[in-house]
């Protein structure tokens, strides 16, 4: 009920973020394009190395240079517009955005929930991250403790299958800056989060984090997706463009500018 609500609500002020957050257009496309529509995409605000504000303000990550060369290649032109994971849904869901990269893993469950993937663009595995003064040393110290996690995302789901069996609690928050934020405070023993994203952000950060090592699960390929079959185009261009730039050499050389 507390997802349906969040939902809800990003529905209701959605229109207004639209009007006010920063969009971007492919300039190449002009001349030859392969479709005249202007592809409305939603995206994240914080996820760090696939989208997040930089220290000159930028907006950069993985999948906003990942769609900027597929739409080089494609020739079409599109606005992406940062909101957040639960209102980039409810965009879609109501019509408002075409479409949603966002690290977005593919799995059983969200298809079954009506989400139409691209072909994956990139496979993470989840982690569990803790204080770099932390004393947990396994899953087992985590009993009669609560653990942080980002609503509605694979980090979430992954400390939910671990829940029952270490016997941990778990409190949900609308976005990353916040979960690590509750663990460096204090507030929660432990967060599980995206590997990629967790070590960019420490890195990039500097945050009193640590990613336990060897808590890594098997992982799911990111795939941008669409909640309406009637953008079947956009879901075509944007797979034919992911294979051109991964035989060019270009997808290389954009996950080589942000992991190293």
């Amino acid at each position: 009920m507390k997802k349906f609500l969040a939902l809800t609500m990003s529905v209701l002020m959605v229109a207004a973020a639209f009007a006010g957050c920063g969009t971007k257009k492919d300039d190449s496309s002009k001349g030859d394009k392969k479709s005249s529509k202007v592809w409305v995409i939603a995206t994240d605000t914080a996820f760090n190395p696939f989208e997040y504000t930089d220290a000159s303000g930028n907006f950069v990550g993985i999948d906003v240079d990942v769609l900027a060369a597929i739409a080089k290649d494609q020739k079409f032109e599109y606005k992406l517009n940062s909101l957040g994971w639960d209102a980039s849904i409810a965009a879609c869901q109501a019509g408002q955005a075409d479409g949603m990269i966002a690290g977005a893993s593919i799995t059983e469950k969200r298809i079954s929930e009506g989400w139409i993937f691209s072909d994956g663009y990139y496979t993470a595995t989840q982690c569990m991250t803790v204080a770099k003064d932390s004393d947990i040393k396994s899953f087992d110290d985590l009993k009669g403790k609560t653990v942080a996690v980002k609503t509605g995302t694979m980090g979430a789901s992954y400390a939910e299958s671990l829940k029952d069996k270490y016997g941990f609690n778990i409190t949900y928050l609308e976005d990353s800056p916040t979960v690590y934020q509750t663990v460096i405070g204090g507030q929660a023993a432990a967060l599980f989060e995206d590997t990629p994203v967790m070590k960019a952000s420490i890195k990039t950060r500097n945050l009193a984090l640590q990613v336990f090592d060897g808590s890594e699960n098997e992982g799911a390929p990111y795939g941008l997706a669409i909640f309406n079959k009637d953008n079947q185009e956009f879901l075509d261009l944007f797979n034919a463009g992911l294979k051109n730039i991964k035989a060019s050499g270009e997808y290389d050389k954009i996950i080589e500018k942000y992991l190293g």
